[in-house]
């Protein structure tokens, strides 16, 4: 028993520290896993860390390719916004549910950390809204102040640390942190309020303009990339005339 204990949090520390250093970017998209490095690296047998792994497959984080192995997933664009129709969906009803079921204590927290906010959006006005740590991320915070613990694990553990790989590849349109720390002040005052209507409402707008945005984004980077296969497929054009 104490064995299987201590396998379980082998497995568990490895999972944690795997998906810190994936979403940290120290481990890269595409990147290959090597089960015997990782084993190497902490002291560890091949069973924990081949579960880890497994974990890290059904979160979507990895993904296995034949002939290559397991490798760091590398979400599209298309993936991203598929991801975001299911978040309106599970966040709205998160938001509800918080407006009647979050304590004052954390309702008063909330209030606190989005207004706490506004330095880090007045200091970089065009720049990215991210939180990056649980305690100060607001959607987790509501997510847990649901009361519904399938919901929350549901979203902090399995959806999140997905969306944050996507964040991470496909950022989004300058000045949208700022109108999202907005919608974030919006949400809480629902919530302060216990309108759980309201709260669902501005939660699945506050997400469906995040899409917008993502494909504002997506929309430009594929325009900038024209030129170059344009002037890559000239190049390529030219080339086989200077052979023949």
């Amino acid at each position: 028993m104490q064995d299987n204990a201590a396998s379980l949090g082998l497995t568990v520390r490895l999972y944690d520290e795997l998906t810190r250093a994936i979403l940290a970017g120290e481990i890269q998209p595409g990147e290959k896993l090597s089960e015997p490095a990782i084993a190497a690296q902490h002291g560890a047998s091949r069973a924990p860390v081949r579960e880890a792994i497994r974990r890290l497959q059904e979160r979507g984080l990895v993904t296995y390719v034949a002939n290559q192995g397991v490798r760091v997933s590398q979400p599209t664009g298309a993936e991203f916004l598929a991801l975001l129709d299911v978040r309106e969906a599970l966040e709205g009803m998160a938001a509800r549910l918080a407006a009647s079921n979050m304590a004052e204590a954390d309702v008063a927290a909330l209030e606190q950390l989005v207004a706490g906010h506004r330095g880090e959006i007045e200091r970089n006005p065009l720049g990215a809204y991210l939180q990056e740590e649980p305690d100060t991320d607001f959607h987790i915070r509501i997510a847990r102040g649901s009361g519904n613990l399938i919901l929350s694990k549901l979203l902090c553990d399995d959806f999140y640390p997905r969306l944050r790989l996507c964040r991470r590849l496909h950022r989004t349109v300058p000045g949208r942190g700022r109108e999202a720390w907005k919608e974030h002040l919006r949400i809480t005052d629902a919530i302060v309020q216990r309108d759980g209507e309201l709260a669902e409402i501005l939660m699945r707008r506050h997400i469906r303009s995040a899409k917008v945005a993502l494909q504002t984004a997506l929309a430009a980077a594929a325009e900038s990339q024209r030129p170059q296969r344009r002037g890559a497929a000239r190049s390529a054009q030219l080339a086989k005339v200077s052979e023949e």
